[in-house]
């Protein structure tokens, strides 16, 4: 009988402390994701507000009136329409160059051993660790050669290469985890390497496929100097270089209302894109490295 009391006592024990971790976990989670969203917040605010309102003191955060017109005001401004389109352009062409290429060259890592794959692999890997301006100035000097500066060549044509080890990785620790009898299966049914690669292991690794299509959405879309660097003419401008000019370069103050609402309009497509694919986003990062 004491034994049974003591056995029931622990049990709640165990369950209240239990009860206890997840709350202060949930705490510190609030806490940080409020932290976080305030600059959302304020930005959304600011967007919102009067010319006059911004630098009031104290601080307004809930704008009384909203001034809705700002954000027609502000993309009227400039022709983000056409900056709007170019973005676009780039995105969906260098987003099926990242997929194709990197789906392509991780298979072959994943599943066809060779003399120094593994060295390759790791040199690929390697390049990883390099910043973005070691490259710039050679990168560039290429694109000259080719005659391509000033055009949307280089922000593209560059995706075609398996230039992003991290998405060749991401896919590549995936195809490891779906076992070879797989291929062997579609091999004795009469399906050539071509069939099994794009009927049988593709639809696999499609939260894969969708993460690399979130990661390489938000770097097309949030690229900036890549842009600023190629293109030349004012119309054929993304939105962020707009935003730049928008703003003011480096010459004039800004209005604070019009580019806070432009910052939103921009921001918003990933966030969007974001919370409708996360959980596929969070599954094709959660099955990465599990087998090696």
């Amino acid at each position: 009988m004491e034994n049974t009391s003591t056995a029931r006592t622990q049990a709640v024990s165990g369950r209240t402390w239990k009860w206890v971790n997840q709350t202060i976990i949930y705490v510190i989670v609030t806490f940080l994701a409020a932290v976080i969203l305030v600059p959302f917040f304020w930005m959304v605010s600011t967007a919102l507000q009067a010319d006059g309102d911004i630098f009031a003191w104290p601080p307004q955060w809930i704008p009384d009136p909203p001034q809705w017109h700002n954000f027609v005001e502000a993309w009227t401004a400039m022709p983000f329409n056409r900056y709007l389109f170019n973005t676009i352009f780039i995105v969906v062409l260098g987003i099926v160059a990242e997929l194709i290429s990197a789906t392509i060259v991780a298979y072959g890592f994943a599943r066809f051993r060779f003399p120094g794959s593994g060295l390759i692999f790791l040199v690929l890997l390697a390049t990883m660790m390099l910043p973005f301006h070691v490259t710039l100035i050679p990168t560039f000097l290429i694109w000259q050669k080719f005659g391509l500066v000033g055009q949307f060549d280089p922000l593209v044509l560059r995706a075609w290469t398996a230039w992003g080890p991290f998405y060749i990785f991401l896919l590549r620790q995936f195809f490891m985890t779906l076992p070879r009898e797989l291929d062997d299966a579609a091999e004795m049914d009469g399906s050539n390497f071509f069939q099994t690669f794009v009927y049988i292991m593709l639809p696999q690794v499609k939260p894969a496929l969708l993460a690399v299509a979130i990661f390489a959405f938000r770097g097309y879309w949030n690229d900036f100097l890549g842009p600023l660097i190629y293109l030349s003419d004012m119309k054929m401008y993304t939105l962020n270089v707009g935003m730049y000019f928008f703003m003011g370069g480096v010459n004039e103050a800004p209005q604070w209302n019009y580019l806070m609402a432009m910052s939103t309009l921009v921001a918003l497509p990933v966030i969007l894109l974001f919370f409708m694919a996360q959980r596929y986003f969070i599954e094709g990062i959660t099955f990465t490295g599990m087998k090696d």
